[in-house]
């Protein structure tokens, strides 16, 4: 987990998923197709709030004891540079 895309974000599928909704808006858009809006905020928010991120994160952290230090330094959704964390 600590190389390839899952170093910078925990779920890049849906993050990849979430892109591919907003482009093929852009392209919509630019045809006339401005009613086509409703799409990517109802994919976005189930990919991040309801199906997506949130169902794949819970129980995990029981299976895999070393989840919760990955989590802690991997933003869950969008690619950020991985965090130092540092045991308390």
């Amino acid at each position: 987990m600590e190389h390839g895309l899952w170093a910078y974000t925990r779920h890049p599928n849906y993050f990849g998923d979430f892109c591919m909704w907003w482009s093929i808006y852009i392209i919509a858009v630019s045809a006339g197709a401005w009613w086509s809006i409703a799409g990517p905020p109802l994919m976005s928010t189930l990919l991040v709030r309801v199906s997506g991120v949130s169902l794949r994160g819970k129980g995990i952290g029981d299976r895999r004891p070393k989840y919760a230090d990955y989590a802690r330094r991997t933003d869950a959704f969008f690619p950020d540079t991985p965090r130092k964390y540092t045991a308390p």
